[in-house]
């Protein structure tokens, strides 16, 4: 994981020089307002004119980017002569930073984006404003696909970020809701790292960390009290050690399923995971039957609980009403997502009718 971390009240302000290295001009990509309202935005601002750096700024990434958003930034990047990328926000904003960082360096076709080979990108400077996606240390950008009705990913090590700044106080404004999703978001990383094949003793370390970390912050998440800064510090320190096992591990099945949840039903990306997650991990427990190679005990002590049973009381609370799909719907579903490269990325391969039993219980 190539990225620099800095971490802390004010850390850009702080760590202004770090940008001066990557160039006299940045392209701020953000979101409509989450990085006006959280202050990254006037924070990055602020470093950048103490360094004499200008930047031009791209303010249209919405929820679930558009290959048409990010050719659009792509294209400000380089009629605007920015050297570098400064992208702000939640997942959405910083994977479609990360893109167009890549796509101003390197001519693709539109049609061509989920297949190209991205071998450059503009450095990227990021700033997570919610805790859940780790995209500020990871080489991923997803993007919506509407040809395969999903959404996908772009790869690339160019699309690492050069620095990311952590100050959870840009996450202090986010509700109970954003707050809630994003937090399932970052542990579902963490314990599909744990089940992928490629997961090492390096990447359970990180996610062990994580998911304990999560785990402590799941009784104020259930309360309806306020979320506090202490809170919101952890869920963002579990969240990038998340990413940074993902960016070594991929994810599984459970983030090829929730992508059909949120592209077809537009469920918060987090909680279409949710939704999804005790199912699965059901469905893991019963295939493992070696002993020595079960990994749901080593994912319940991170937790600190004593079986999934607990696991799924605590995400009902935390998900309430859930959201329901018909039977033909489900079956569209599944024969999508058993075509996504992640099904193959588990310890336990899924199959289609293992993909529909687990829709079905979940969201049937």
């Amino acid at each position: 994981m190539p990225t620099r971390l800095v971490m802390g009240e004010d850390c850009i302000f702080e760590n202004r020089d770090l940008l001066i290295g990557l160039g006299k001009k940045a392209l701020i990509v953000t979101g409509e307002n989450s990085a006006k309202a959280s202050g990254s935005l006037a924070d990055m601002v602020k470093a950048l004119e103490a360094n004499g750096q200008t930047y031009a700024l791209y303010d249209k990434v919405m929820s679930n980017p558009t290959v048409d958003c990010v050719f659009e930034a792509a294209e400000l990047a380089k009629s605007g002569g920015c050297s570098f990328v400064a992208a702000l926000g939640g997942g959405s904003p910083m994977d479609a930073a990360k893109a167009a960082a890549a796509l101003a360096l390197t001519k693709v076709e539109k049609a061509g984006v989920f297949g190209a080979r991205l071998t450059e990108a503009l450095p990227v400077a990021a700033v997570p404003t919610t805790a859940g996606t780790g995209s500020e240390v990871t080489q991923y950008a997803i993007l919506t696909n509407d040809a395969a009705g999903t959404k996908t990913s772009v790869a690339a090590p160019a699309l690492f970020p050069r620095f990311a700044f952590l100050d959870a106080r840009y996450t202090a404004g986010l509700n109970r809701n954003i707050t809630v999703n994003t937090a399932i978001d970052a542990l579902s990383h963490a314990v599909e790292g744990m089940l992928s094949v490629r997961a090492s003793a390096l990447s359970d370390a990180l996610a062990r960390e994580s998911i304990a970390a999560i785990a402590g912050c799941l009784p104020v998440l259930e309360a309806a009290g306020t979320i506090d800064m202490d809170t919101r510090r952890k869920l963002l320190y579990a969240s990038t050690l998340a990413g940074m096992v993902i960016a070594n591990t991929g994810t599984t099945a459970v983030h090829a399923m929730g992508y059909l949840l949120t592209y077809n039903k537009n469920i918060d990306h987090g909680r279409a995971n949710g939704l999804l997650f005790t199912h699965f991990l059901k469905f893991i427990e019963e295939k493992e039957k070696i002993p020595g190679s079960r990994r749901i005990p080593a994912i319940l002590s991170a937790l600190g609980m004593q079986n999934l049973d607990e696991l799924g009381r605590s995400l009902d609370k935390l998900l309430g009403t859930r959201e329901k799909c018909i039977p033909a719907e489900l079956e569209q579903y599944a024969e999508t997502a058993i075509k996504a490269k992640n099904i193959s990325n588990c310890v336990i391969r899924a199959d289609r009718e293992d993909l529909l039993a687990i829709f079905t219980k979940s969201v049937g």
